[in-house]
């Protein structure tokens, strides 16, 4: 049996929740000497990122303008951590 980890994540206001992963998951997808909260954190933004992009380039019909503005930012702050665009991590640009 597999023990699990616990990482706490918390909002601008204040309220937390806990994320338990497999242990041995996070060094498995860690880089040599990545720390732990930086391996959660990078596949957090890089989850958001997907799941926005998905949203405003694959949806069907007129997306909202708020909607392409977050997902301008949430692909500039991706570049911004990982020094490539989006499309250039995962080869899917538009």
């Amino acid at each position: 049996m597999v023990d699990t980890e616990m990482y706490t994540i918390e909002g601008p206001d204040g309220d937390t929740d806990e994320l338990e992963l497999p242990e041995g998951l996070v060094d498995t997808l860690a880089e040599q000497g990545e720390e732990p909260t930086t391996v959660v954190t990078e596949i957090a933004l890089l989850s958001f990122v997907q799941r926005s992009h998905a949203i405003v380039h694959h949806a069907e019909g007129e997306v909202p303008g708020d909607l392409q503005a977050i997902n301008e930012k949430a692909e500039e702050l991706f570049e911004e951590r990982f020094g490539m665009t989006f499309g250039e991590a995962t080869g899917h640009d538009h």
